[in-house]
């Protein structure tokens, strides 16, 4: 089995699995405790906390340990909020970031306060200016990934940092995908991160707040971890995921390069194996392990499944996935094409003979499924349905094709508004009846993929109806 989801968990590092089981019996004590089995447990969090504070470039008591890279990013949104409640309740934030930072946005704003997004561009990526022209004298708070999860693309911290801090405003930067491969430039407020990203074990993240911002820790009052961060540490994880991170930075420039030239061999060689398919992201500002492409007339989910059957484990941000029937809110801030999403996020250590193997496999699952769902497909691309529309759904009305899609899930809609185009006459129009929240996302990244013009969305009696003229 070849794991290719490493953005969402990497594999336990050896050094983290070594340093894990032998802190469970070193490290299980109260550290704040005066007996030698506390010292003992003491000097154990001291040293972790040393060695990831020297990895993040921070002071070592500008560092706690927090339960989960999730719990930091609520715990440094609401404390830096509470902060600066002074100077006002606005927060910034991109249209991109980890939904642990949507979610926190979404409960500042229902509690009274203000939300700023910042937009961003065809590969994920926010324009400094942009992010400084949001900024207020009110703005309490900017928050903004060091890294996307999804396609890859590495942010411009540094410039946003040096205009939050001319504004006096403190920046948050989700560090979780790219801590693993340094540390994150830029004058910086607060920081936080997630073990299980770069190979340490599940159930440690870390909140580093720089001295002189102004924090104002949430909840019950705590005496551990400078009271940012309730409850008994986990010793022997939190050594573990000091250990992994020190290991990982030790081969991050070699094992880098090598991530590199896989991930941009599958860029390269996919849209030229697999017809209609767009591959996302920024082709040089990016991390060195992480690729995604999505591939017209396939629904996500079917795809997943039979690359798993295959052999491969990867994930999606695809409508069609079970978790979820609203495309990943990356891909519609992007506004490229979400249906039959993959994303390809390498381990280190992934061989170079797997990234093969995937790329033989990959054009006959994607075949496969379009075949199941009737594209009409052929090894150049999608063909004009027939010229009676059979099984297409389409009517004639007022001078335009009608496709009704009502009721029907990704890729449907587009399927069925590829196999009709052919029917009207260049300058005609069809009207795409849906309700699947995809639609808005994928039939206009349709129209750009095969050059076709979309006119617009249309309100209608049930969904809405999207417009597209024909132009070749």
């Amino acid at each position: 089995m070849s794991y290719f989801d490493a953005a969402s968990a990497a594999p336990l590092h050896p050094v983290g699995r070594q340093a894990l089981l032998a802190a469970l019996d070193e490290g299980w004590a109260d550290p704040a405790r005066l007996y030698r089995e506390g010292r003992r447990a003491r000097l154990l969090l001291d040293a972790a906390r040393e060695a990831v504070a020297e990895a993040v470039e921070c002071r070592p008591d500008e560092l706690v340990f927090t339960p989960s890279g999730t719990r930091a990013v609520h715990a440094g949104i609401e404390g830096a909020l509470a902060g600066r409640r002074r100077v006002g309740r606005h927060l910034i934030v991109s249209a991109v970031e980890h939904s642990s930072v949507l979610h926190a946005a979404e409960v500042h704003e229902a509690r009274g306060g203000s939300v700023t997004e910042v937009g961003v561009d065809r590969t994920g990526a926010v324009a400094p200016d942009a992010f400084a022209g949001a900024l207020r004298p009110d703005t309490a708070l900017a928050c903004l990934q060091s890294a996307n999860h999804e396609v890859g693309t590495v942010q411009p911290v540094a410039e946003v940092a040096g205009a939050c801090r001319a504004a006096g405003v403190p920046l948050l930067v989700d560090a979780a995908q790219s801590l693993g491969w340094g540390p994150v430039a830029g004058d910086w407020s607060l920081l936080t991160a997630s073990a299980h990203k770069w190979g340490g074990p599940p159930g440690v993240g870390l909140l580093v707040v720089r001295k002189g911002t102004r924090f104002a820790p949430q909840g019950p009052a705590d005496e551990r971890e400078s009271g940012r961060a309730a409850g008994f540490e986990n010793i022997p994880a939190v050594v573990a995921a000091a250990a992994s991170l020190r290991a990982v930075r030790a081969e991050a420039a070699e094992e880098a390069a090598r991530l590199r030239e896989l991930t941009e061999r599958i860029r390269a060689r996919v849209p030229a194996l697999v017809p209609e398919a767009e591959v996302t992201g920024d082709p040089e500002r990016r991390l060195p392990g992480i690729v995604t492409f999505s591939c017209l007339y396939v629904d996500g989910e079917t795809v997943l499944h039979e690359l798993d059957a295959a052999g491969f484990s990867v994930s999606s941000g695809s409508s069609c996935t079970s978790s979820t029937l609203t495309p990943s809110h990356v891909l519609r801030a992007m506004g490229v094409l979400s249906e039959g999403n993959v994303r390809v996020s390498l381990p280190p250590g992934t061989p170079a003979e797997d990234v093969e193997r995937f790329l033989t496999v990959l054009p006959g699952v994607v075949a496969g499924v379009r075949e199941k769902l009737g594209a009409p497909v052929t090894a150049g691309g999608v063909r004009g349905a027939e010229r009676d529309g059979e099984g297409s759904g389409a009517a004639a009305a007022a001078g335009a094709l009608v496709v009704d899609a009502l009721g029907r899930r990704c890729p449907v809609p587009v399927i069925e508004l590829a196999r009709v185009i052919g029917d009207v006459p260049v300058g005609g129009t069809v009207r795409v009846l849906a309700d699947d929240e995809a639609a808005r996302l994928d039939i206009p990244a349709w129209c750009e993929m095969r050059g076709q013009e979309y006119v617009g969305e249309e309100p209608a009696d049930r969904g809405s109806a999207h417009v597209v003229r024909r132009v070749s």
